[in-house]
């Protein structure tokens, strides 16, 4: 892969990261507020559901954001974009789809199809 296209996956990448982390940030702030006192069992479950709706979303963000720096990492070693499976190179439409990838697509679909059958 040339410097380009690591430059435009570097920089797709660092804006992710930054853009989720503002967002956990931001639910941060947001759960450390006051909680508002509801005298009705309703509206409080409502609530408690929202915010269990929101962490379950932070979480999966979470997991995200250690893939993507797992992928900076791979972009300063040299790895990225090298299937780590069979180390056959990663299409480009693939790694645009999800930079974050590791497997090509065959191993990807095989990786699927062994988790279909366990």
């Amino acid at each position: 892969m040339d410097h380009k296209a690591l430059a435009e996956f570097k920089d797709l990448l660092d804006q992710q990261l930054e853009s989720l982390l503002q967002d956990v940030g931001k639910t941060v702030s947001e759960m450390t507020e006051e909680n508002p006192n509801f005298p009705d069992p309703t509206d409080r479950a409502s609530l408690e559901s929202d915010r269990n709706f929101e962490l379950r979303i932070r979480d999966r963000e979470r997991m995200l954001i250690n893939k993507i720096r797992k992928a900076l990492e791979r972009i300063k070693d040299g790895t990225f974009g090298h299937c780590e499976s069979c180390d056959e190179k990663i299409g480009l439409e693939r790694l645009r789809a999800r930079p974050v990838t590791t497997l090509c697509i065959d191993c990807k679909t095989e990786q699927e199809r062994q988790e279909k059958i366990g």
